[in-house]
């Protein structure tokens, strides 16, 4: 894909994340592995006014925080490119402050094996990752160690990260991830669910290699 093309899916991702409601405002960011540079929402521009010439590029090799255009990245922009120089895997990274992801990262809880599809997050469980203000190396560290071994987490009275080897694969990650959160915090209004064995998890895993999206 171009980079003009990549550009413009970053902008039509965060207007389908506002208008789905799994975001709101400019709160939320997306970035985009573009080979040795990151691609990332400039910080505070609304997305129906966002250009692509808008769009941060950040190098990945060197210079930690330097970048080019003629905007800001996201003031989260060190979480983003911490998480693509540990995780050489990850293509996309979205961040949101989705509703019910947000309310459970309130309760800093973790989303244990209710439901089968916590499988395709990589694990038993969706983890919090422990606070830390926004923008931050601190929060960046701590959601590095949420997210070992995992597609997902969490993060403390602030918010939630979904990670793909594409962005078309990290939304879907983070609908799904909101998706449950939804499941999770109506079942604690129910006095709490049954939660599978981590055997189940792992056989539910092996069958996922052939339904989770995998590009």
């Amino acid at each position: 894909m171009s980079k003009l093309l990549l550009r413009q899916s970053i902008i039509e991702h965060c207007l389908a994340m506002n208008e789905s409601g799994l975001n709101q405002g400019t709160s939320g960011n997306i970035s985009i592995r573009d080979r040795d540079r990151m691609l990332i929402t400039p910080s505070g521009i609304p997305y129906a006014r966002m250009q692509t010439e808008d769009i941060a590029s950040m190098p990945l090799a060197v210079e930690r925080g330097h970048w080019d255009g003629p905007c800001r990245p996201s003031t989260e922009w060190p979480m983003h490119f911490d998480i693509m120089m540990a995780r050489p895997e990850v293509g996309a990274i979205v961040h949101a402050h989705s509703t019910f992801a947000t309310i459970l990262s309130i309760l800093r809880q973790e989303i244990p094996a209710v439901h089968y599809m916590i499988a395709a997050f990589g694990g038993a469980s969706v983890r919090c990752a422990e606070y830390a203000t926004f923008g931050t190396d601190e929060l960046s560290h701590n959601a590095l160690v949420a997210l070992q071994d995992r597609e997902a987490c969490l993060l403390a009275n602030h918010g939630m990260l979904a990670l793909g080897k594409t962005l078309e694969q990290a939304m879907w990650c983070a609908v799904e991830l909101e998706t449950l959160a939804r499941q999770y915090y109506h079942s604690l209004l129910l006095g709490g669910g049954h939660v599978l064995p981590d055997t189940e998890i792992a056989v539910v895993q092996e069958r996922f290699k052939y339904y989770v999206p995998q590009d």
